[in-house]
């Protein structure tokens, strides 16, 4: 009875040890290469970048005097929109500055998807916001609502803060 114990022991201790094997190739198999990684910030990046250039025009359409800009480069990808505006009040002059900047960052070693927002209203900084997520676990339709809520509450306080 013993050597039949001591066989179904080992017997079970080799099954397990070929299930972890099988696991651990299965995940090896699943991970994304470096590569693939890189690729699919590529596509988020395009997509979202599209967005961002369509919320901030839109934006800006609705506020005479704002210009906008392609954002790409070290900081990121995306656009902004911006006025200067000069106020005169008891002979003294001062200029004011307004600015909405949305960009997608550049990819980086910890393989995240990363949004940057940024808000000035008459040269006071109303915002200043990230999100991100890792880019295999990233949801393209959750960064969509983000970039249009930003795009839409900064439209909100401009429109509040100037009367406009």
């Amino acid at each position: 009875m013993s050597d039949d114990f001591t066989s179904r022991l080992e017997s079970a201790i080799q099954r397990g040890r070929r299930r972890a094997e099988h696991q651990a190739s299965e995940e090896r198999r699943k991970e994304l290469t470096e590569e693939d990684i890189k690729r699919l910030h590529t596509s988020y990046r395009l997509s979202l970048s599209e967005r961002i250039e369509t919320a901030v025009h839109r934006v800006a359409d609705h506020f005479p005097g704002f210009r906008t800009e392609a954002v790409f480069g070290a900081e990121g990808w995306g656009e902004a929109c911006y006025r200067d505006d000069l106020r005169i009040e008891a002979g003294r002059r001062s200029n004011l500055y307004s600015r909405l900047d949305i960009v997608i960052r550049p990819y980086s070693d910890f393989g995240v998807l990363d949004l940057k927002g940024k808000g000035t209203v008459l040269n006071r900084e109303i915002f200043n916001r990230s999100f991100y997520a890792k880019i295999t676990e990233a949801d393209p339709d959750e960064f969509t609502q983000l970039i249009d809520t930003w795009a839409i509450e900064y439209a909100e306080l401009y429109a509040s803060k100037t009367g406009s």
